[in-house]
């Protein structure tokens, strides 16, 4: 099911050269891609949580990579998507138990390679978004040293290449949703 979930989701977006790879990658690795243990590169899901009229967003300090990012991680095996993995991850790095995802659509698309304290040489990255209150209660989880509001237009120097576009894009896109009410924060 979680496969035919994210094929699903990447055939939905528009054709792009990183929609065309991730396919590729998760068709010939099938249900390995989703899992830690499947091999050195596989699917994690992520998660861009911002302020609700998206001013803001909220990173963590990551342990391991020494670098501000959004939440995200490894699918564990009672996450039934890749979208559940994210939510999951993002409740648990910012401990905003009720954090909920603005949708199930695929925001993002990044795959990179690991370095030093990895296990993984590759993290196939599929990103989503979420609002929360700027004033929400947020806590540290193990795996990263802090967790902090930025200005969108002030991102902490420490972030991965390329991260400002990609938030850029995401927070665009999440803008975008027709369902969506700015007016009113969610928690």
């Amino acid at each position: 099911m979680r496969l035919d979930d994210l094929l699903t989701s990447l055939r939905a977006l528009p054709e792009s050269e990183p929609r065309e790879e991730y396919l590729r990658f998760v068709t010939t690795a099938g249900d390995a891609a989703l899992r830690r243990d499947g091999g050195p590169e596989h699917v994690t899901g992520s998660c861009f949580v911002f302020s609700p009229n998206f001013d803001r967003v909220l990173l963590c300090f990551h342990r391991k990579g020494q670098f501000w990012v959004q939440f995200g991680g490894h699918l564990e095996p009672q996450d039934a998507t890749v979208a559940e993995a994210a939510q999951r991850e993002a409740r648990e790095e910012s401990g905003i138990s009720d954090l909920n995802l603005l949708s199930s659509a695929i925001m993002d698309l990044d795959r990179h390679d690991l370095h030093g304290g990895f296990s993984c040489s590759a993290h196939w990255d599929v990103g989503y978004a979420a609002v929360v209150s700027s004033d929400v209660v947020i806590s540290v989880s193990d795996e990263s040293e802090a967790v902090r509001w930025f200005p969108v237009s002030a991102l902490p120097a420490q972030v991965p290449a390329g991260f400002g576009a990609r938030l850029d894009l995401v927070r665009r896109t999440a803008m975008s949703l027709p369902h969506l009410d700015t007016s009113t924060p969610q928690h």
